[in-house]
């Protein structure tokens, strides 16, 4: 059967017009990453990761297999498998990211191609390449870059399984949600109410087989996004590592009470009595999500946010509430595919825009990337519905002229908080606006069409520049945690960290271990990452991400001294004068006061910061 000429000619241009989008996606996700950086908590925790199957599948902090991330280990599974296939390098640990954002790229891409067509589909992988989160996450070692990539394939499978109420591909949408868990937890059941309505709404077959298909499907998410808390929960405490973020070693209280309940603390969620960690999660003065809107809706408008996600705000509102408007002037059946799609991504959008605005996410704009992907396929669906408007006439023609022109000018606003970031941006688009107004207001097609072209460059200019300054030195900050552009602060530091005194250190421990699990503890992760990242070393971290945790507990430290299996406690100076009431504290000054300082001569130091103590037998409670 011969393809009508309009999809001969959409096949001609989108090949090459999609692998040019794909390049420019490997080009800012790819860009320098041999001079990344990152945060050291997860950089040694990969490193530790790839020392033993156990530390690998329960995401291990230290080589010794003490204490866990205080998060689920699966994001960092590609990261782990990287670096054994290429060496713990910096490059090797963002380079999973990298290739996980190209991939989201493609594969939305594909989600609305089928829904909106091939020009919408090409224009929402422009959009999503040109959003500076996600170029942030393609250049960062964090959750978000497989999160989305797993969330994405989900809604292509419940897409699929939509057509034609096919329950083994809802399946596997279900699947691909409870492997998003692994990365984000009960964030990634945050999707599900988009995935459920689409299909309850739009699925051809009966309501009761419909309903019977979606709890099945929700059996299995559950059932795959368990599995590591249950395999956790059955696996003796003594065979596995502690689980950070929590006071009683228990996987409910990582996932739910530290991971979940804490975030919503602002909003009255009392996470107590979860067995998490229970400590303030809000943003701090002066970090990537502070904003004295607060907790509430409009912080998604704020510049924290909306510089790095939310440029097309307008044009996604056009293409949601835009959409659902004509096709419910149409009355098209339930059944209807681009009903199914509007219901998708606008349900999506609004669910997570609710979590995220109500949520506090620790100021790390990162999170965002998800919501990237919605904003990004409305609004490519929003320019193919505009300028079919445009070219048929009517009212409705001048609507995309208008929201364009709006968008602009959001554009422009949003740079007013960064006046010296390339200043001409601003400028160049308002131009570029009023000669698309000018090219539109002729009225003839071709004009009309090159003035639509002209507007929508006009839109993209200022966010295609915050995502280009990647490319610079000057900008190109990995470590930001998915920030791009003027605000990006890294947050990381080269791998090999160590310093003269600390190597000297190192080589003492390392000569006088005899024999010891460990070659020393230290209050924090923070203290003990340099160690981990440069040389492997076991290192024990006391207190975990939070200097809370109450690993090891009075009674195991003594313990680990008594056996031998720990002769050496390595503080700063300010931990011993600092009087921290948690069990780490306690230890850092029982050590001060019981055990034996070792002369810093013997250890090549001059650095009286930094104290090393010697343990024994004899020095225990």
């Amino acid at each position: 059967m011969t393809a009508p000429p309009q999809q001969r000619r959409a096949d001609r241009y989108e090949r090459p017009v999609l692998l040019g989008i794909t390049a420019l996606a490997a080009l800012l996700y790819l860009w320098g990453l041999d001079h990344s950086a990152y945060h050291s908590f997860y950089a040694s925790a990969v490193r530790s990761m790839t020392d033993s199957p156990r530390a690998f599948f329960y995401g291990s902090f230290d080589p010794a297999n003490s204490i866990t991330l205080d998060k689920l280990p699966g994001f960092l599974w590609p990261q782990a498998v990287s670096a054994l296939l290429f060496g713990f390098h910096a490059w090797a640990l963002v380079l999973p990211q990298a290739l996980e954002g190209v991939a989201c790229v493609l594969l939305l891409h594909r989600v609305v191609r089928r829904w909106a067509g091939v020009p919408a589909g090409l224009l929402a992988a422009a959009f999503l390449t040109l959003t500076p989160v996600t170029v942030g996450l393609g250049r960062s070692v964090v959750e978000d870059a497989p999160f989305v990539l797993l969330l994405l394939l989900a809604a292509e499978a419940a897409q699929r399984a939509t057509e034609r109420a096919r329950p083994r591909t809802l399946l596997l949408a279900g699947c691909w949600v409870g492997l998003a868990f692994q990365c984000k937890m009960l964030e990634a059941w945050a999707v599900l109410p988009a995935l459920a309505v689409t299909y309850l709404v739009a699925a051809p077959t009966g309501l009761g087989r419909r309903i019977r298909h979606l709890a099945l499907a929700g059996a299995v998410t559950l059932a795959v996004s368990l599995s590591w808390m249950l395999v956790a929960t059955l696996t003796p405490a003594a065979d596995r590592p502690y689980l950070d973020g929590t006071t009683d070693n228990s996987a409910f209280g990582l996932v739910v009470g530290y991971n979940f309940l804490t975030r919503f603390h602002m909003v009255g969620v009392n996470a107590a009595g979860s067995g998490s960690i229970v400590a303030s999660r809000a943003a701090r003065p002066g970090s990537h999500m502070a904003s004295s809107m607060g907790d509430s809706v409009w912080k998604m408008f704020g510049p924290g946010l909306a510089t790095q996600t939310g440029w097309l705000y307008p044009l996604a509102a056009l293409g949601l509430v835009g959409g659902l408007v004509a096709l419910w002037r149409r009355r098209v059946p339930r059944t209807d595919p681009v009903l199914a799609g509007h219901v998708l991504w606008g349900v999506w959008l609004v669910t997570f825009f609710v979590v995220f605005s109500f949520g506090s996410v620790t100021g790390h704009t990162y999170y965002m990337g998800v919501v990237a992907v919605a904003l990004a396929a409305l609004s490519g669906a929003a320019v193919v519905q505009g300028w079919r408007a445009c070219r048929t006439g009517g009212r409705q023609a001048k609507v995309l002229p208008v929201v364009i022109a709006v968008n602009v000018a959001w554009c422009s606003a949003l740079t007013l908080w960064y006046p010296q970031f390339f200043v001409w941006s601003a400028p160049a688009a308002v131009a570029l606006c009023l000669l698309a107004t000018a090219l539109v207001g002729v009225g003839r097609p071709r004009a009309v069409t090159a003035g639509l072209a002209v507007g929508l460059a006009a839109v993209l200019l200022i966010p295609a520049v915050w995502s280009a300054s990647a490319l610079s030195p000057r900008y190109n900050q990995p470590g930001g945690f998915g920030r791009v552009g003027p605000a990006s602060i890294r947050t990381g530091g080269a791998l090999s960290t160590l310093g003269p005194a600390k190597r000297r250190l190192l080589a003492y421990l390392t000569a006088h271990r005899d024999g010891a699990r460990y070659l020393a503890a230290v209050p924090g992760w923070a203290a003990a990452a340099p160690y981990v990242i440069a040389a492997d070393a076991p290192v024990l971290p006391m207190g975990g991400f939070t200097g809370r945790v109450p690993y090891p507990t009075s009674r195991g430290f003594d313990r680990l001294v008594d056996t031998g299996r720990l002769r050496y406690v390595v503080l700063a100076r300010r931990d011993v004068t600092a009087h921290r009431r948690t069990e780490t504290g306690a230890l850092v000054r029982w050590t001060a006061a019981h055990c034996a300082l070792v002369p810093p001569a013997a250890y090549g130091s001059h650095d009286h910061a930094r104290l090393l103590y010697r343990c024994g037998p004899g020095h225990a409670r």
